[in-house]
């Protein structure tokens, strides 16, 4: 070890306490570094065990291949497994309502697919043999064709033909319209009848924009099918697309994106960005807050030994040497601080899982867990990006020292270079602040370099605690809003259910074990006339309605509820029963028209001018009324309605509410054969998870021909209470660890500070300034730390929370919710800046209280 090494062990000796403060600031930005580095590693390992489980764990697939490629893929180098099914053909969906998809392909599993690829049955079993079939759920979903287990299809299996070229899944369907080259052709090659012996979820390997339902039977060993499907699983996935390329030629492929993307090799750049700018921006806060620390402490460091260099470098020191010397601090701190920082990184990691664990699985997969995963890469790049964070704080003030004149050093000329006019003070301050004030505000403006960096670190927790906290509560309010605005935990809607196959079922599932409120609804579709003079001069004014007297067709709906909540809500409104009930009575109605004012906010308009009107209305059918079967009704117009109607999808949703609400006995009424209707069935619960799965077990072997959605909205709730609480945990725990850093900042820059003026405060107790008076000085430097962090902080942290709940309410589309100011969190760190300050500047004062003036004042001389 040389001389320069072993000077600067005494020196880190010698100042001990910065020397631990310096290394705590090391752990804990490596602690960070590697927290982040290693929970990012765990829930990467979750989200591609969840999609493996979910989607398979095959990287690519190759379509309309021949047995002998299946077979030299099997026993390719770098491939650890393979799954195959034969491509037995398609056949025409008789009565699908998708164009785009108007086809059904059987899929000819085998014991290893079974294995392979995941399929999740809703109802029934897999097939045990060729002549049964499973049938995805989407087929009635999206086709509107209804199969239920048991059923028989007799289908005319072939091959898609487009210019004598066999399609395959991957092609989507080819119309006439679409096609440049023609429309594309089925070429039945045989008849095949199967039945139905269960019901799945759409299979994961099922491109989107395929155009045929994949359908899945057994293999049959006699078959001579030449036409596979293979999945193909790599040992190393980032040579998957060369290896595609290479080996599918001309041929067609497709990547199993879902599990691929969260090993970083997906072509969804949008996703790789997002993964990568988060993990990056949350490294380079700490980076900030930890060179700042660590930058400090050598500044400081080399504040206290700049005469020391400027003798070595008169004694022939060169400036790489004084560098060097100054580096090897650096790696020294980094040597201790470093390996604890990591170790504590994926200890407090460890303990941190088990927190969020269980709220990750309701958020994501539920069948897989989250687990603390270490990954070595991660820790090396952590070790790392921890080492060049000590090694630019170190750099910055060692060249510097270096680069100082021999003279300069030595009589610490350059240490303070202020101008009369810049310590320059006001008579009214003097007057406000006193003496001491006076000499506090000089002192503050003379070394405004030395208290930049308390100001910096103040401010950048100040601002991540109270965004971070306004995040917290923003999430938790919206949490709140839709608790409120959720009438039911359960939902059950279906459309087109006969009264005879719906009340039995209904009675079945209320009475089930924990249900305790529930009611029913139906809603129509339907169509009133009416004449733009009707309408309200405000909506006639936001609609852009030019012309008058006009007649228009306006789509409405027709809400029936029980007959007892009917009467209820009659009398809450104050209205007649006599009035508003009975075949020929008075309805009522909600018609109301959201409008976005300038300033952000909105208001509901009345779409009529009057209270009251009759109207002519008629079912509607296919968008369109059907006006020979109309009626008139009389309308009283009210502002609320006493059931929300079930949840529709986006495109369905209308750009206003006109809902007439009737008791269920009128519902014969207004129903034709061709009425659009949909049932709404809503329960509360007190187990709303054990109540659902009982109703699912019901409604399946009630055997509803009706395609139904099985809501459970208190499963929405919860989940949204997982975000908020996965949110709040890393949160807190990031902001409690930046702020740890700025405060081991804040007391290592203010403590060694006052150590360096110990001879300036030391003449000002030799003249005559007393305790009181000195300890009034310490506390004006105090409030000026603390106003100016403050001056700050607050403006810049209230802005971003205003930019947060911006954010927020643009994604949820929320109503009558309003900003909230963040003062609780502000006025804690208000507190919480001054208690730091004060605490810090009291320890290092009575250090310096301890010590003999004449030591103190002679100290220039040692």
């Amino acid at each position: 070890m040389n001389i320069f090494n072993k000077v600067t062990l005494q020196g880190m000796k010698k100042s001990h306490t910065r020397t631990i403060v310096t290394v705590i600031g090391v752990i804990l930005s490596a602690a960070m570094i590697t927290a982040i580095a290693t929970f990012g590693t765990s829930l990467l390992n979750f989200l591609i065990n969840g999609s493996t489980a979910r989607y398979g764990s095959w990287h690519v697939e190759f379509l309309d291949v021949n047995s002998s490629f299946v077979e030299a893929r099997t026993h390719d180098n770098g491939v650890s497994n393979t799954a195959t099914f034969e491509n037995i053909g398609y056949a025409t969906l008789d009565g699908g309502k998708s164009p785009e998809k108007p086809y059904l392909f059987i899929a000819g599993f085998n014991n290893e697919t079974f294995d392979t690829l995941p399929i999740s049955l809703i109802s029934g079993r897999l097939p045990e043999n060729s002549n049964e079939i499973l049938v995805p759920s989407h087929v009635a979903i999206k086709g509107g064709v209804k199969l239920k287990v048991g059923d028989t299809l007799s289908l005319a299996v072939g091959n898609r033909i487009l210019e004598n070229k066999n399609l395959s899944q991957h092609d989507p369907y080819q119309s006439e319209e679409e096609s440049e080259v023609g429309k594309e052709v089925l070429m039945p090659e045989e008849e095949k009848t199967y039945t139905v012996v269960g019901i799945c979820e759409r299979p994961g390997f099922e491109e989107h924009s395929a155009p045929g339902y994949t359908l899945i039977t057994k293999t049959d060993t006699q078959d001579q099918v030449n036409s596979f499907s293979i999945f193909v699983t790599l040992k190393n996935p980032r040579q998957v697309k060369a290896y595609a390329i290479s080996k599918a030629k001309t041929g067609t492929y497709v990547f199993n994106d879902y599990v691929l993307r969260f090993m970083g090799v997906s072509d969804n750049n949008l996703f790789n960005a997002l993964m990568y700018t988060v993990d990056g921006i949350l490294i380079a806060i700490i980076m900030i807050g930890s060179i700042f620390l660590i930058y400090n402490s050598f500044n400081i460091s080399l504040n206290e030994r700049t005469r020391q260099f400027g003798i070595l470098s008169s004694v022939g020191a060169t400036a790489r040497q004084l560098r060097n010397s100054v580096l090897f601090e650096g790696l020294c701190i980094g040597a201790i601080g470093i390996p604890i920082g990591v170790v504590v990184g994926i200890g407090s990691t460890g303990l941190v899982i088990p927190i969020v664990a269980g709220n990750m699985k309701s958020l994501l997969y539920s069948t897989v867990p989250l687990t603390l995963s270490v990954s070595v890469p991660a820790i090396v790049v952590a070790t790392v990006v921890s080492l060049i964070t000590i090694l630019i704080s170190a750099y910055i003030p060692a060249r510097k020292a270096a680069n100082t004149p021999v003279m300069e050093s030595i009589r610490q000329t350059n240490e303070v270079q202020t101008e009369s006019k810049a310590v320059r003070t006001s008579k009214l301050s003097q007057r406000i602040y006193g003496l001491e004030g006076t000499l506090a505000l000089k002192n503050f403006k003379r070394n405004k370099k030395r208290y930049r960096s308390i100001v910096l670190s103040l401010t950048l927790s100040v601002v991540l605690f109270v965004s971070g906290n306004a995040f917290g509560t923003t999430l938790k309010r919206l949490s709140q809003q839709y608790i409120m605005d959720m009438e039911h935990d359960i939902l059950f809607t279906t459309e087109d259910i006969d009264d005879s196959e719906m009340f039995p079922l209904y009675d079945k599932l209320k009475n089930i074990d924990g249900v305790y409120e529930s009611t029913h609804q139906t809603v129509l579709s339907y169509s009133c006339s009416v004449n733009t003079n009707d309408f309200s001069d405000s909506y006639r004014e936001y609609a852009g309605l030019a012309t008058s007297d006009q007649t228009v067709d306006l789509p409405m709906d027709i809400q029936f509820i029980e007959n007892s909540k009917y009467l209820d809500f009659i009398k809450d409104l104050g209205l007649s029963p006599e009035e508003y009930t009975g075949q020929n009575a008075k309805m009522i109605a909600v018609a109301k028209k959201r409008a976005n004012k300038k300033d952000g906010s909105s208001e509901l308009l009345d779409m009529f001018a009057k209270n009251s009107m009759n109207f002519s209305v008629a079912p509607q059918a296919n968008d369109k009324p059907m006006n020979e079967q109309g009626q008139s009704i009389n309308i009283t117009f009210v502002d609320t309605y006493p059931l929300d109607p079930p949840p529709k999808n986006s495109s369905q949703v209308k750009p206003y509410v006109f809902m007439v609400v009737a008791p269920y006995s009128l519902k014969e009424k207004f129903e034709t054969q061709d009425t659009h209707g949909e049932t709404c069935l809503a329960f509360l619960s007190k187990d709303p998870s054990k109540s659902i799965a009982e109703m699912e077990s019901i409604i399946k072997d009630t055997g509803i021909t009706s395609v139904y959605t099985l809501y459970n909205l208190h499963e929405i709730v919860e989940q949204y209470r997982s975000i908020t609480f996965v949110i709040d945990v890393f949160t807190y725990v990031f902001v409690l660890m930046i702020s740890l850093i700025a405060v081991a900042n804040v007391f290592n820059t203010i403590s060694t500070n006052i150590r360096l003026r110990r001879r300036e405060l030391a003449m000002l107790r030799s003249i005559g300034m007393s305790d009181k008076d000195f300890n009034k000085m310490m506390r004006f430097e105090c409030v000026f730390y603390g106003m100016r962090t403050l001056l700050f902080g607050l403006p810049i942290a209230g802005i971003i929370s205003w930019l947060i709940y911006l954010g927020l309410l643009a994604v949820e589309r929320m109503d009558n919710f309003h900003f909230v100011f963040p003062w609780g969190s502000m006025a804690i760190s208000v507190l919480s800046v001054f208690f730091i300050v004060f605490i810090t500047m009291l320890y290092a004062v009575s250090k310096i209280k301890k010590e003999n003036i004449i030591d103190a004042l002679r100290d220039d001389m040692t």
